[in-house]
């Protein structure tokens, strides 16, 4: 089976679970960040493992189910926990979930995530709306044959993140009273933590944040021809960086806290997303 024929099949039966719900922004997200999940009414709950091709997150703070229902008068598709490269899954099998958005017409993605602040204008708890990426994740989603039923041999990445969803982001923080920083988000393997000297490295490339999510998912999305708005929450310093020792527990304590900052500005930024789509659709006089 292809990987169309798999986002296909997927796309095929979520439809078939959600009747007439017919989503216009996915919103993934990261570890210790499922508070937007809570937003969702009228919601149908689909575990990743009863959805044909679907992998199942093996990580804590990952709840591993799609929501579908409605947020801020808008029907949306909710990803509560993602899977990652480093849980021994192909990028194929990391990045179904977009193309499946894709085939069942949404146009906006949202993604979020945990990271590590390398910036020093960056502090736990921090959100960071990514402006461009670097991946070092030592492979590529689009790697191998290209089917062009999801997108062009050799898309763009110039402007992979959309300036007027970024725009809107910064309006709806200030009308919150948040202030939001913006940098060059890292995609790297893991599951370890970087080193003390790994971190200056990746410093010294231009990394402000890093991670071990999201650039696979921008870059199907991109292939897709969608727009994409990702926003990190910076949950520990990296290492070297400060005195204390990294641990996933507190990541997501951290996480959880901002997270119900971020969850809020997911919430308010759906309707507004929308409302630009709907703008650029509207044929000019």
């Amino acid at each position: 089976m292809t990987p169309y024929d798999k986002a296909k099949e997927a796309a095929h039966y979520i439809k078939e679970k959600i009747g007439d719900r017919s989503p216009r922004v996915a919103v993934v997200l990261g570890s210790g960040l499922g508070g937007v999940a809570d937003s969702i009414t009228d919601a149908v709950e689909i575990p990743y493992p009863e959805i044909p091709n679907f992998v199942h997150s093996t990580v804590e703070g990952h709840a591993g189910k799609l929501i579908v229902g409605s947020c801020a008068g808008t029907d949306v598709a909710v990803m509560k926990g993602r899977v990652h490269f480093y849980e021994g899954y192909s990028m194929q099998e990391v990045t179904l979930p977009v193309r499946v958005f894709a085939l069942m017409g949404v146009r906006s993605l949202m993604l979020t995530n945990a990271a590590g602040g390398t910036s020093p204008h960056l502090s736990p708890g921090s959100l960071m709306i990514i402006t461009d990426h670097i991946n070092l994740m030592g492979d590529n989603p689009l790697r191998g044959p290209n089917d062009e039923r999801f997108g062009p041999r050799f898309p763009d990445m110039t402007s992979i993140y959309t300036r007027s969803y970024i725009a809107a982001a910064h309006e709806t923080a200030r009308e919150m009273g948040l202030v939001l920083a913006e940098g060059t988000y890292l995609g790297l393997r893991g599951p370890s933590y970087e080193t003390p000297a790994e971190v200056r490295m990746l410093r010294d490339l231009g990394a402000d944040a890093l991670g071990m999510s999201t650039v696979p998912e921008a870059i199907v999305a991109r292939h897709a021809g969608m727009k994409i708005l990702a926003i990190s929450c910076i949950t520990n310093v990296a290492a070297g960086l400060s005195r204390y020792e990294i641990n996933h527990e507190e990541v997501m304590e951290v996480g959880a806290r901002a997270g119900r900052q971020l969850a809020d500005l997911v919430v308010r930024l759906i309707p507004r997303i929308v409302a630009i789509e709907n703008r650029s659709r509207t044929p000019k006089a």
